[in-house]
């Protein structure tokens, strides 16, 4: 599952979805310089206002920093959600990761976001380890890669400190028992014409990727069959993820369950000069699984919105809002006193890129090795996470 700003590496039997201007973005790819306000009106979605950002104030009593940064800014009945909560009606949260090599930042944005929700309002997680979609959808990997980077991944997610009694993992090779009759209702419901419309499925398209968006739809419902009665979901996802709720949300009144509800992220960006971190491109992003060194070398050789030289930098001041270097640090380590300041600074050219690449290199190493000695503690707790038939008990 592709919810946290993925890729798949695929052939260009997949190009659609949504292709406009100068960027492209897919649920296997996202290139180009995006354009949120115009994809919010292609996919027919909603902006979060500040009215629904007033109404989670007054529920939870905070808002977490993805959110009143805008990172979180469009949704599908989040409104809805909160005033069924409010009323009395607790939600369970759903999203999950496609195993296609090792996790970089860029995947934990969503988790961050994902466990403050949890934390805020005591759901249950479901977290879907889509192994089967990325066997299907790769040219190169076998399907005991896939399981390897699988269960590789598996730490990062435990690492993130979800609680383990309210959060499961569905390995969907491992547990389609529980996945599959729900995968043949939704099926029989979702005709290829909708999915060729909406995924841009072709002849030459093999027929387990076809009938993925089904597997990929079924947490929305398992919740309901969890808990023995209609039962909300919200999933926390990036926005190329959209079109696989799309098409779920058709079908769940006919199924007799509620729509998923979703909050949708912009993407994170490159470390190179145009489109998002990519698990295919190692250079655009930090993995977890990086040493401080390939750390240090990645950071140094970003792309920035600073001048061509110094000379140039102190007189006409750098552009911030052009700048991974500067994204990464407003979003993952300064506060919004710190953000505001480095942002004056560079616009007025008394902050240079190296001090701010040397920021970001200090703070991106100290965290990479805190993460690092959670990932290795994981490898003791997997078993307490895993889907089982009974999965709350």
């Amino acid at each position: 599952m592709d919810v946290h700003d993925e890729e798949i590496e695929e052939s260009s039997d997949n190009e659609v979805v949504n292709v406009s201007g100068e960027y492209s973005v897919t649920p296997w790819q996202v290139d180009g310089v995006v354009d949120y306000n115009k994809i919010v009106q292609d996919f027919g979605t909603r902006l979060i206002t500040p009215e629904i950002i007033e109404k989670l104030k007054i529920i939870s009593g905070n808002i977490h920093p993805l959110l009143s940064r805008g990172f979180f800014f469009s949704h599908r009945d989040f409104d809805t959600i909160l005033d069924a909560y409010r009323n009395g009606d607790n939600f369970y949260l759903y999203t999950g990761r496609g195993p296609s090599g090792h996790v970089h930042m860029g995947h934990l944005m969503p988790w961050f976001f994902t466990k403050y929700l949890q934390d805020t309002f005591k759901s249950r997680l479901l977290f879907q380890i889509t192994d089967d979609e990325k066997f299907l959808y790769s040219q190169h990997l076998s399907l005991q890669e896939v399981e390897n980077y699988a269960y590789d991944n598996i730490l990062d997610v435990i690492a993130m400190g979800f609680d383990p009694k309210l959060t499961r993992i569905i390995i969907d090779t491992k547990n389609i028992h529980a996945l599959y009759p729900l995968y043949l209702e939704i099926s029989k419901r979702l005709t290829f014409s909708t999915a060729r419309a909406v995924f841009g499925f072709k002849p030459s398209s093999n027929i387990g990727m076809i009938g993925f968006p089904a597997i990929q739809a079924a947490p929305c419902f398992l919740p309901s069959l969890i808990e023995q009665k209609p039962t909300r979901v919200l999933i926390p996802a990036a926005i190329d993820q959209d079109p696989y709720w799309r098409i779920t949300r058709d079908v769940a009144e006919k199924m007799g369950y509620y729509k998923p509800a979703q909050i949708h992220s912009k993407f994170v960006p490159s470390l190179e000069m145009n489109g998002k971190m990519s698990s295919s491109k190692p250079t655009s992003a930090i993995f977890t699984t990086d040493n401080p060194e390939t750390i240090e070398n990645k950071i140094s050789g970003a792309y920035t919105g600073g001048q061509p030289s110094v000379g140039l930098q102190r007189i006409l001041g750098g552009n911030p809002d052009a700048c991974p270097v500067f994204w990464y640090l407003s979003h993952f380590f300064d506060d919004g006193k710190d953000s505001f300041e480095r942002s004056l600074k560079c616009r007025t050219g008394n902050l240079l890129c190296g001090e701010c690449k040397s920021d970001l290199t200090t703070q991106t190493k100290l965290f990479i090795s805190k993460f690092t000695r959670r990932r290795d503690q994981a490898r003791n707790k997997i078993g307490s996470f895993l889907y089982e038939d009974n999965p709350f008990d």
